[in-house]
């Protein structure tokens, strides 16, 4: 068995038999040297029965509700490895991930973080997409693994263990806290950190609720050095389920905390983000457009100073300029307007 000790923290809630699958890939990996740490943030569920009976490598913490960061900062503070991965409870690992991330951060030791690729399924269990990561976050159509990484060797030179199928795929290492700017690269249970690099980045941040957290912590992360990436998918990870956070209520959420992370960094670290003038622009003009988006057509509230500041950085904008007016009109003609766009978009699509 490896000598390096691998926290596992896996949040979890209401999902008891969900959790004990997702565990069970954890126990099942090549690397066994693992403890696992559940933090059941409240559930009113028998998740602590199903955990309870499990593996002893397996410790079940019990907190009263208080959201998925501060669940997974209780797993930090209990965490003893040095190395540090997070698993949400409706997903599950392939049994080689953390040897392949271990090989990989062997290969590149200024990489303080590695993350993969990963498979999507329904509730049923049936695969809907072999490599979802591009699918899912929007920011890789600005990132291009080959150009903006600047390093990258073949996976099977740098692990041993690597299946035959995976013989032409590569992992790379280098410094993008820049394009971590224009959104989030990192699926967070495809995350293998070192805890020398956690301690330096901190914790979650709390104030982010229902969404948002993962982005701030990985944003972070990556302006703390480098970080390697691998181009395999390490994981299943479950898209529809009822009670994920990227549920379509959530929208508002989403967009408020997207903006509140953009803004804080920029406000941050401007000088570190080396981008093009207008890529930066285009970010802060699309995440004050969003929030306003949202506000008007979803939530509810004041709309019209996003449109406005979302104009400051890019004045061409046709479609905001009625957005701005549609936000100062009644209430009820708004919701006019929503209703004939819903039916033209029913109409078009018939």
């Amino acid at each position: 068995m490896s000598k390096d000790l691998v926290s596992v923290i896996i949040p979890t809630y209401n999902r008891a038999m969900r959790c004990k699958t997702a565990v069970e890939s954890v126990l099942s990996q090549t690397h066994e040297n693992v403890e696992v740490i559940v933090i059941d943030d409240g559930s009113r569920d028998n998740t602590r029965e199903v955990i309870c009976r499990m593996d002893g490598r397996v410790r079940y913490i019990y907190q009263s509700n208080a959201g998925v960061s501060a669940a997974r900062n209780r797993g930090l503070e209990e965490a003893t490895g040095d190395y540090i991965a997070f698993l949400d409870s409706d997903d599950s690992w392939l049994p080689w991930k953390l040897e392949a991330q271990l090989s990989t951060l062997r290969a590149f030791p200024e990489a303080g973080m590695v993350w993969t690729d990963m498979m999507a399924f329904d509730e049923n269990g049936r695969t809907l997409h072999e490599s979802y990561i591009q699918l899912m976050y929007a920011a890789y159509l600005y990132f291009d693994r080959d150009k903006h990484f600047s390093e990258s060797r073949a996976l099977a030179g740098v692990w041993a263990g690597c299946p035959e199928r995976f013989s032409g795929k590569k992992c790379y290492s280098g410094n993008i806290f820049s394009w971590m700017f224009m959104g989030n690269l990192v699926h967070t249970s495809t995350v293998l950190l070192r805890r020398a690099r956690q301690k330096k980045v901190g914790l979650f941040d709390v104030e982010l609720i229902k969404s948002g957290e993962d982005y701030d912590f990985h944003f972070r992360t990556c302006r703390a050095g480098d970080v390697a990436y691998i181009d395999v998918p390490s994981i299943r990870y479950q898209v529809g389920g009822a009670d994920q956070l990227t549920q379509p209520e959530h929208i508002g959420w989403i967009a408020a905390n997207n903006l509140r992370t953009v803004t804080r960094m920029y406000d941050m670290a401007r000088d570190e983000i080396h981008l093009p003038r207008w890529m930066i622009r285009r970010r802060l003009s699309d995440s004050y457009n969003w929030v306003g988006r949202t506000k008007l057509f979803v939530d509810g509230g004041t709309s019209a100073p996003y449109f406005i500041k979302s104009l400051r950085y890019n004045i061409f904008q046709p479609k905001l300029f009625i957005f701005v007016l549609l936000s100062l009109a009644p209430t009820k003609i708004v919701e006019y307007s929503v209703s004939l766009s819903k039916r033209a978009k029913y109409i078009i699509a018939k």
